[in-house]
């Protein structure tokens, strides 16, 4: 089999209660519980209406800038509740998906998209209620002729995903959690949303403590006129 052209079956992915529980989290507690060190770039952003959130194991395609072939495979390969990650290099020049394949993948139950390169029929996308995050948006269509690899490793934006992890996105970006680390970054993200939930109480009923901010200040060798 050859490294480039290449369909793979998935080894192993998240669990659909794991999928649950962070899809009840806000990315961004997620993200400060992975020390805000592994998250895609802002040019990966959301297509689709505000209140969209999206939760669920990747299938990951690497293809040819401009082509897409092997995404196509890989709604066919879709199980219901799939992310399905697309690596096309961040080019935008030619769309990759657009609202034919979407409606597809939305009768087959995907969970999303996330594209490092264009969509196209843009609005289209936006009402359907998919998650969609992709780099930008372009009218001009797709090829169809390869190569590209299903369930390898892939990077988008700076964010490497592997077939299997838990791909999360909100309103604030999209996340990778790594297979192997879900069930730590779970507990210190369920936590992080706990302790931010009764701050927010404080704050609300008038007595957050901001003490902190001129302790590190001080710390810090800040000078405050007084």
């Amino acid at each position: 089999m050859a490294i480039g052209f290449r369909v793979l079956q998935r080894r192993r992915a998240v669990s659909a209660e794991i999928v649950a529980r962070f899809a009840a989290l806000p990315v961004a507690n997620v993200s400060d519980s992975m020390w805000r060190m592994s998250a895609a770039g802002a040019r990966l952003t959301a297509r689709h209406k505000p209140d969209v959130k999206m939760a669920g194991p990747a299938l990951t395609v690497r293809t040819r800038p401009g082509d897409n072939l092997l995404v196509h495979k890989a709604i066919e390969m879709a199980r219901p509740g799939d992310v399905i990650v697309v690596d096309a290099g961040g080019d935008l020049t030619n769309s990759i998906i657009g609202d034919l394949m979407t409606t597809l993948a939305r009768t087959r139950g995907v969970a999303g998209f996330v594209i490092d390169g264009a969509i196209r029929d843009a609005n289209d996308i936006y009402e359907s209620g998919m998650a969609m995050y992709a780099a930008g948006v372009s009218h001009r269509g797709p090829y169809k002729d390869g190569p590209g690899e299903i369930n390898v490793p892939v990077a988008v934006d700076g964010m490497v995903i592997e077939p299997g992890d838990l791909v999360l996105g909100d309103c604030d970006g999209v996340l990778c959690v790594p297979f192997d680390s879900v069930e730590p970054v779970l507990a210190a993200a369920e936590a992080k949303h706990a302790d931010e939930q009764k701050e927010m109480a404080r704050i609300k009923a008038g007595q957050a403590d901001r003490r902190w901010v001129d302790t590190i200040l001080a710390d810090r060798g800040c000078e405050i006129e007084v």
